[in-house]
C-alpha cells in the first residue's frame, strides 16, 4: 500500500491499465449491479438541487423512479446510492444516446452548461467520476482501491493497448477528489517504482 496524505492507495492503480470503451461496452456500469452508485452524504443536497435541470434529460422510466423514492435511497448495506428506474435495472440518471449506450443525465447536463449556475464544477457523483476506483473511507484515511468487474474487460484490454495505468485514466476525478498537490504526490511515487513495486 501506499500512503500520500489520509490515503492508503492499492498499488493496482499503478499496475492496471485501463481506458473506458463505450463502443464496446454500452455503459454497462450505469446499468448492471444491485444498487445504484454510491454517494457522499455532501452530494445528496447537490442532486437534489440539480434535479430540475436535469429532469429534461431523463428517461420517462428515471422520472417515475425519482417521483417515487427521490434522487437517492439508502440500499441493504445502508449507504445512500442513485435511485434505479427497478430492481437490478439501470440507474435512474440514465439515458441511452443513437447508438444504444447508457449516459450520464448529470454529466450531459453538465457538458451543456446548464448545471454550473447551480452548483459549479460538479460533473456527475464521485463515484462514478473515480470507477475503477473504489474509496472506502475510514475514520483515519481512506483507502484507494481498483475495483475489477467483468463488465470492463473492454476498458481493460484498451488500457493494455494503449499502456495507460488506472490512476492516469483517471487523473480528473482523482485531482477532483484529493487535490493536485496529492495527485502530483502520487504521481512521483509511480516514478520510483523502487518504492511501490511489490
Amino acid at each position: 500500500m501506499i500512503a500520500i496524505q489520509q490515503t492508503l492507495i492499492s498499488e493496482d492503480i499503478f499496475e492496471k491499465n485501463f481506458v473506458c470503451n463505450l463502443n464496446a461496452c454500452k455503459g454497462e456500469c450505469c446499468v448492471a449491479g444491485d444498487s445504484g452508485a454510491p454517494l457522499d452524504k455532501e452530494e445528496l443536497e447537490i442532486l437534489d438541487k440539480l434535479l430540475p435541470v436535469v429532469e429534461p434529460y431523463l428517461t420517462n422510466k428515471g422520472k417515475v423512479a425519482i417521483k417515487k423514492q427521490g434522487a437517492y435511497v439508502i440500499d441493504e448495506d445502508g449507504d445512500y446510492t442513485t435511485t434505479l428506474v427497478s430492481e437490478g435495472a439501470e440507474c435512474a440518471f440514465v439515458f441511452f444516446d443513437e447508438k444504444n449506450i447508457a449516459k450520464c443525465a448529470i454529466e450531459q447536463a453538465y457538458l451543456d452548461g446548464k448545471t454550473q449556475a447551480v452548483v459549479p464544477d460538479w460533473k456527475k457523483p464521485t463515484s462514478c467520476h473515480l470507477y475503477p476506483i473504489r474509496i472506502t473511507a475510514y475514520k483515519e484515511y481512506d483507502a484507494v482501491n481498483y475495483h475489477q468487474w467483468q463488465i470492463c474487460k473492454d476498458a481493460c484490454t484498451l488500457g493494455e493497448e494503449l499502456k495507460l495505468p488506472v490512476f492516469k485514466f483517471l487523473k480528473e476525478p482523482l485531482i477532483r477528489k484529493y487535490g493536485k498537490e496529492w495527485y502530483d504526490e502520487l504521481e512521483l511515487i509511480y516514478q520510483s517504482p523502487e518504492i511501490w513495486k511489490r
